[in-house]
């Protein structure tokens, strides 16, 4: 906990004593100046704490826009390549649904229909973690209660959250715009370009808001928030996959499922071309609305409560309840489910678009020349690379899964259940060895399940340039790769347990920059090497060079020992 929030939980602790040192503990913590400098007090205490994620999460996304910018200028700097595949994706409505509109052969309009989707994705999903964390997270840890104690009361701390959240976003926008103009695309469009990734995030920022005053537990309100970021990429795809194409087949009009998505609206601006910012004025009613009901909730529900309550429990515990690995798998298992849907869908694709996708690069040696930049210069066919691309993004679902069994063991600890547990005759060893047992299992039924789901799309599109084989080898060779997130996250939980949360979805992130976007982006080699996901093996008819994978299959390991190794001389930190 930092400082400002220490010092509004003591000031909590001592409002819930008895009338004099309880109003003489607050004003020390909050001087009673005036709610604006109430409101200024807490709102300094978001800004310091959220200081490290905002950073990682606004570069991030920033240079994200500017490395598409550029790659995108160097790749595509003649209108003939663009031409060609903005006609592959308008005749293929899986690539739209992935992407976004096609609006022209405009190297900046290009550059918006490669990357705006996927940059609105990252802001909603910083939107309701930002939100979440503030909110529900704080009510379940009980400190809202003591924050309430305060002069802030129940809805100054909203309130912040909600200023927090705004800033955040407009500061977003500026970068992307910023990213963009850096990246030789249009100023006016790239303007509007951050606007609609900043009006995107609002949105979401109020759905994460609403969703904390359903849900019980920061965990339950993260899983539903996150959904309706994804269901709302799912749903402009299939606006955009459903669309009119224009005669030349190089624009799409939306079909109206993108009208109800936030990131639809934000397509619906016309970057490049039209700059129309009238759609936004939809992500701003959507948030205000959000947010006048949480106010609402708000005022009619007890703090640490929740219009969704919990279910009760079981009189007796199941038998599987009886170790500390079946508790763990209890608790992670619904979460799991999540993550094995996503591998499945990118398996689906593999199947399903690998017979379009190598018609599409015997035409087109642009098309092979970007495959082999997505797996570090592969020269291997272009069935072969579109597998390996498809689950390079399976195995960072896997990665993903993983860490979050990592994170979910630190939080047992925070939240002080881990001891509990230890308290019990398993010792933190043992407790240790459960989750990564826990998280190696997770691992594996991500990735068989989308190699399965591969192999069924594969069958469905009687696709013969491809077989089940290739599925499970390419799934197989992901492995290693998120094994390493298991066993260095492990180790950073051992040594440094106040970080686990935030550097294990860094290194997530970095990993996914370098390793799968490094080449489009333009990275050099170095820094793609940082990322596991660059040195995954390249199944092959021939021989596949499967050393990468053996070298980071020793490293997850060697990392995994150590930590448990470590782990016997560590103390519990619930802090």
């Amino acid at each position: 906990m930092n400082t400002s929030t220490a010092g509004m939980g003591a000031a909590g602790k001592g409002a819930a004593g008895t009338g004099t040192a309880g109003t003489d503990a607050a004003s020390t913590a909050l001087p009673n100046t005036g709610t604006l400098h109430t409101l200024g007090v807490l709102l300094a205490q978001r800004l310091r704490r959220d200081r490290i994620q905002l950073l990682i999460w606004i570069l991030g996304i920033g240079l994200l826009g500017l490395f598409s910018a550029t790659s995108v200028a160097q790749t595509y700097g003649d209108e003939t390549g663009r031409i060609g595949i903005i006609r592959l994706a308008v005749a293929n409505p899986v690539i739209l649904m992935l992407r976004g509109l096609p609006q022209g052969t405009g190297l900046s309009a290009f550059v918006f229909f490669e990357i705006f989707t996927f940059l609105a994705l990252l802001a909603g999903s910083m939107s309701t973690f930002l939100a979440v964390r503030h909110t529900r997270a704080e009510e379940e840890t009980g400190r809202a209660e003591l924050i309430a104690s305060t002069p802030a009361a129940r809805t100054l701390p909203t309130v912040a959250t909600l200023i927090h959240g705004i800033l955040a976003n407009l500061v977003l926008g500026i970068v992307v715009a910023l990213g963009m103009i850096g990246g030789r695309a249009d100023v006016a469009g790239s303007l509007v370009t951050g606007a609609a990734v900043a009006a995107a995030g609002i949105s979401f920022l109020g759905i994460g808001l609403l969703a904390a005053q359903f849900m019980l537990t920061s965990r339950g309100a993260n899983a539903v928030a996150a959904s309706i970021v994804g269901a709302a990429y799912i749903v402009r795809g299939l606006g955009d996959a459903l669309g009119t194409p224009s005669p030349d087949g190089l624009r799409v009009t939306a079909a109206w499922p993108s009208w109800i998505s936030p990131i639809g609206w934000g397509e619906h601006t016309g970057a490049y071309t039209t700059n129309d910012l009238t759609p936004l004025l939809l992500n701003l009613a959507l948030a205000a609305v959000c947010v006048a009901v949480v106010f609402a909730l708000q005022a009619s529900r007890d703090s640490g409560a929740s219009l969704i309550a919990g279910r009760a429990g079981r009189v007796t515990a199941r038998p599987a309840l009886s170790s500390s690995l079946g508790l763990a798998w209890r608790l992670q298992w619904p979460t799991l489910v999540g993550w094995c849907v996503g591998g499945a869908v990118c398996g689906l694709l593999a199947g399903i678009l690998t017979k379009l996708i190598e018609q599409a690069a015997s035409s087109d040696k642009t098309m092979q020349e970007i495959l082999q930049k997505l797996v570090h210069g592969s020269q291997e066919s272009s069935a072969q690379i579109l597998i390996s691309t498809m689950f390079s993004l399976a195995g960072i679902i896997a990665a993903a899964c993983a860490t979050q069994v990592v994170i979910r063991m630190r939080q047992e600890e925070a939240l002080g259940t881990a001891e509990l547990i230890i308290a019990s005759p398993v010792s933190r060893v043992r407790w240790l060895v459960d989750y990564l047992v826990l998280g190696t299992v997770s691992i594996v039924l991500v990735l068989a399940v989308s190699a399965g789901v591969g192999a069924l799309g594969i069958a469905a599109s009687n696709n013969t340039g491809a077989d089940a084989g290739d599925m499970f080898a390419a799934a197989a060779a992901q492995l290693p790769a998120a094994l390493i997130y298991l066993g260095v996250l492990a180790l950073v939980f051992v040594l440094l347990p106040g970080i686990t949360i935030a550097l294990g979805w860094t290194l997530v992130g970095i990993g996914v920059m370098f390793g799968v976007f490094g080449g489009l982006i333009g990275l050099p080699d170095w820094a793609r090497d940082i990322s596991p996901f660059t040195h995954t093996p390249v199944p092959s008819q021939g021989a596949t060079d499967w050393s990468g994978g053996l070298w980071m299959l020793a490293i997850a390991i060697l990392t995994a020992l150590l930590a448990l190794v470590l782990m016997r001389r560590r103390e519990l930190q619930t802090a």
